[in-house]
C-alpha cells in the first residue's frame, strides 16, 4: 500500500499504513563530534544546523517518515545542569530543531515531529506543577513552529509520562508517548500494561518504548502495553523505537547501568541490518505499526525496516537504490568467495563473531538500586564536586562487589 501523501499520523495509523521513525541523533552526532557526551543536549541545532540537516536528510533517504526534531533533552533545568553553562537558551535550540525538521521533512513524504523528555525537575522531586511548567515552555515552541504531532519520549517513571501528555494534549495536536521501560515496567513497578493504560487515558493516541533496551526486549514491553490497552477496552496505536545494540545483560534498568556503557556499549553490541530485519518483522506481527528506532540506529538501520515491509508498504527507500536485497549487490565483487554471500539464507543464519578474545560476551550491570526519591539522583545547578565524585567511586565500588 503506497504512503498517504500529506496525511497526518493518525490518518496514516487509521488507514493501516506503517510509520517509520527515523533514528538516534544523540549518538549519532556524538560520534560524529557534534554532541557532548554526559550532558547530551541538543544544542547542535544552533551551534551546526547543517549537522543536523544532514542527518535528518539521511533517515529520509533510507525510508522514515517522520523527522523528529531535535529536541531530546532541550529543556531549561537540563541546560543547566550539573555545572553546564550554555550562552545558547532553550528557545533557541527547540526553534531551530523544529525548523531543520520541518524543512526536511518538506523534502518528501515525511511529518515533523517534536517532543518532550523525562527531567531533572522530576528526578529531583519537585512538584507536578514545577515539572510541567518546564513542559509547558517547550511545547509553547512547538506550537508556533506548528510541527504535525508530538511525543513525549524517554520516561522511566509512568507518573512524569503522564504529566507530560496531558500538558501536550492541551495544543489540540496528536500525541505518541514512548517509555524507556522493558517488560518489567517503570522504575517505581508500575507493570508496563498499566503504565499504557495511564498513558492512554491521559489522552496519548499511540503508546510504547523507545531506548534502554535491544529491539526484541522493547517489541516483547509493547506486547504487554497493548495486552493492557485490550483488556481495559481502550483503544490506542503502537509504536516501538528500541537500541540498535544488544543488551541481554541489562536488568530492569536497561542499558546504562552496563559497565561499558556509553563508551564501550555502542560498536561491540551494534545490531546488523539482519537483525533489524528479524526485529521489523516481529513488530509488525505484533500489531506494532510505529516502527523506528532510538540510540544507535543509523540511517542503514532504517533503511532495513523500510526494506522488511517493502511489500506491505509498496514502496521502496531511495536509499535502496545503493543496496541490493539481502546482499544482491555482492554478485559484483571482485572476489567470489564474497559473492558467494549473496543470498538471504546466508546472511538470516550468520553468527557474527566479536573479533575480541578476551572479552566475555555478557557483562556484570552495575546495578546501583537507584532511582526517583533517592538522594543520589537529586540534580543541581553547580557542578559535580570532589566529594559526589568519591561518593560515585563508592557507590560503584559497591555495586561491582555486590555483582
Amino acid at each position: 500500500m503506497p504512503p498517504l501523501l500529506i496525511c497526518g499520523v493518525l490518518e496514516r495509523l487509521n488507514a493501516g499504513e506503517v510509520v517509520i521513525g527515523d533514528g538516534g541523533f544523540v549518538f549519532a552526532l556524538e560520534k560524529r563530534g557534534y554532541v557532548k557526551a554526559g550532558p547530551w543536549t541538543p544544542e547542535v541545532t544552533v551551534t551546526h544546523p547543517e549537522a543536523v540537516r544532514q542527518l535528518h536528510r539521511e533517515f529520509l533517504r533510507a525510508g522514515a517518515n517522520v523527522m523528529q526534531a531535535y529536541t531530546f533533552y532541550a529543556s531549561d533545568d537540563k541546560l543547566e545542569n550539573r555545572g553546564q553553562t550554555l550562552k545558547i537558551t532553550v528557545t533557541q535550540i527547540n526553534e531551530a530543531a523544529c525548523d531543520l525538521a520541518k524543512q526536511v521533512a518538506g523534502e518528501g513524504d515525511a511529518l515533523a515531529a517534536a517532543g518532550v523528555c523525562q527531567t531533572p525537575s522530576y528526578l529531583s522531586c519537585k512538584s507536578e506543577t514545577d515539572v510541567k511548567a518546564v513542559f509547558k515552555r517547550q511545547l509553547d515552541v512547538f506550537v508556533k513552529k506548528n510541527v504535525d504531532f508530538l511525543i513525549a519520549e524517554y520516561f522511566e517513571h509512568v507518573e512524569e509520562a503522564v504529566w507530560a501528555v496531558e500538558v501536550l494534549k492541551t495544543s489540540g495536536k496528536p500525541v505518541a508517548a514512548s517509555m524507556c521501560i522493558g517488560p518489567e515496567g517503570d522504575l517505581h513497578g508500575v507493570p508496563a500494561g498499566e503504565c499504557a493504560v495511564r498513558l492512554v487515558k491521559a489522552g496519548a493516541q499511540i503508546v510504547g518504548v523507545n531506548c534502554h533496551f535491544d529491539p526484541m526486549t522493547c517489541v516483547k514491553a509493547v506486547k504487554l502495553m497493548k495486552e493492557g490497552v485490550e483488556k481495559s477496552g481502550l483503544k490506542a496505536h503502537y509504536m516501538v523505537q528500541p537500541l540498535a545494540y544488544h543488551v541481554p545483560d541489562s536488568t530492569y534498568l536497561g542499558y546504562t547501568e552496563l559497565p561499558e556503557f556509553p563508551f564501550g556499549t555502542l560498536e561491540p553490541r551494534t545490531v546488523t541490518r539482519w537483525d533489524v530485519h528479524k526485529y521489523t518483522r516481529e513488530a509488525y506481527k505484533a500489531g506494532i505499526r510505529f516502527i523506528g528506532g532510538c540510540c544507535g540506529f543509523e540511517p542503514y538501520h532504517i533503511r532495513a525496516v523500510a526494506e522488511e515491509l517493502a511489500a506491505e508498504r509498496g514502496i521502496m527507500p531511495a536509499g535502496s537504490e545503493k543496496h541490493g536485497m539481502w546482499g544482491a549487490g555482492l554478485e559484483m565483487h571482485t572476489k567470489p568467495w564474497v559473492r558467494a554471500r549473496c543470498r538471504r539464507e546466508y546472511w538470516e543464519n550468520l553468527l557474527p563473531a566479536s573479533g575480541r578474545p578476551k572479552c566475555a560476551s555478557l557483562s556484570t550491570p552495575e546495578s546501583w538500586g537507584v532511582t526517583k526519591g533517592h538522594a543520589d539522583l537529586l540534580q543541581h545547578k553547580e557542578a559535580t564536586t570532589t566529594q559526589e565524585m568519591k561518593h560515585a567511586l563508592e557507590m560503584q565500588k559497591k555495586a561491582k562487589s555486590s555483582g
